[in-house]
């Protein structure tokens, strides 16, 4: 079986689309994506997909976080509780790392 375009390496000029700000990139010709195209799309990390739901996995947590979100869960299960958290801390991460390349080009423009 013949290896799929998604695992060649990249051609792509990263440092250039880098250092370059959202309002110079033209995505005029860039129609939006439907619901179906997005049901259908493969979450990737590193390249490598992801399988989509839930995985078992065994962790050891300190007593304290156990209890702490056992408490705050109520009728809930604190294993969800933990995931949302979890899921936020990336979003989070991932919304600092923007703002914070936002900020730097602002302040860069400003000079």
């Amino acid at each position: 079986m013949s290896k799929k375009y998604t695992s060649r390496d990249s051609q792509t000029d990263w440092q250039r689309l880098n250092a370059m700000r959202d309002k110079d990139i033209d995505m005029s010709d860039i129609p939006e994506i439907t619901k179906k195209q997005l049901s259908q799309a493969k979450l990737r990390i590193g390249g490598k997909p992801l399988a989509r739901g839930k995985i078992r996995v065994n962790i050891f947590l300190d007593a304290e976080v156990v209890a702490y979100f056992k408490a705050k869960a109520g009728g809930r299960g604190y294993q969800t509780l933990i995931n949302e958290a979890l899921k936020d801390n990336i979003r989070q991460h991932d919304i600092e790392t923007i703002l914070r390349r936002v900020i730097r080009e602002e302040l860069h423009t400003a000079d």
